[in-house]
């Protein structure tokens, strides 16, 4: 039988801090093919995490489709916005959700992974726009550039400072959206700009980190999911009820299906895909016009 095996291998997914989005549900994607699963969460939620964690508010989700439990071999603080600690400002690492957690920057980040033995799966499953609400046309330098240093530079730092310490032939994924190609009007301060240098870029890190050390470098490119993080942008209903009219299978995508590719994409099985986007939408990438309009031709039965 044919199956995603991850045995022995360790993933880090950088960017869970609840149980409600992609990342998480990769994370138990890749314990359920096998893998040691461990996680990095932003700072001023990491407490809150754990805290959650230990209290067992996650404990339904965290159950696994053989009835095993989910666990995290280690949490990481990371806050993908700094590389180096001499790069955080004083007034952040003096912050009290900060000033305990050590060295809290992807190069901390990395030189923790490689203390605990390395990875063989890195997950970036970060974004972050301060200004996504405002149209681009009122988008500031300073919140266009904070979207693409958070959303698309920190996956070329992940694997800038991961690669060297990830075992030879590892597999690199991050998760973009349709903005990246078309427009979407609502989703602005410079995000849409990030996701499409997040999708260019895995191209040419899957050139360089392939050649200098034989990992692939993926991206998924999910369809709306009412997430946490999707649903402070505001209009995420519309956004699942327009794709679900429109795509050539109807039904919103889940968490698992995307969890699901995330396996498959960092396992044996595709050893031979790198640089490439993987589309997770139902179809909806492939619709060049709107079907559910006035006249539209009905859908074929």
């Amino acid at each position: 039988m044919l199956k995603i095996d991850l045995a022995g291998k360790h993933a880090l997914v950088a960017g869970v801090a609840d149980d409600g989005g992609f990342g998480f549900a990769i994370a138990k994607a890749l314990a359920q093919a096998g893998a040691t699963v461990s996680v990095a969460t932003w700072p001023p939620a990491l407490g809150i995490f754990k805290t959650m964690l230990e209290r067992g508010k996650f404990d339904a989700s965290l159950v696994q489709p053989d009835g095993t439990k989910l666990t995290f071999a280690k949490i990481y603080p990371l806050d993908a916005e700094y590389d180096r600690l001499e790069d955080v400002p004083a007034e952040v690492r003096d912050n009290r959700r900060y000033r305990d957690l050590g060295d809290f920057t992807i190069g901390g980040l990395a030189k923790a992974v490689a203390a605990d033995g390395g990875v063989d799966i890195v997950v970036h499953s970060l974004a972050n726009g301060s200004e996504v609400k405002k149209p681009l046309l009122e988008t500031s330098r300073k919140g266009y550039l904070s979207a693409l240093s958070a959303s698309a530079y920190s996956m070329v730092s992940l694997v800038q400072h991961l690669a060297p310490v990830a075992r030879r032939g590892s597999a690199f994924l991050s998760l973009s959206y349709m903005a990246a190609e078309r427009v979407v009007p609502g989703y602005g301060g410079g995000m849409s700009s990030a996701k499409a240098a997040l999708e260019s870029d895995t191209r040419v890190l899957a050139f360089e980190a392939g050649r200098a050390y034989g990992h692939r470098v993926n991206v998924i490119s999910a369809g709306p999911y009412a997430s946490r993080a999707a649903s402070a942008i505001g209009f995420i209903d519309q956004m699942l009820d327009y794709t679900k009219r429109n795509s050539p299978l109807t039904d919103a995508i889940t968490a698992e299906e995307v969890g699901a590719t995330a396996a498959f994409l960092c396992s044996p099985l595709a050893s031979g895909i790198t640089g490439s986007t993987v589309y997770v939408d139902k179809g909806y990438q492939a619709m060049g016009i709107a079907v559910d309009r006035e006249g539209a031709t009905p859908a074929a039965t």
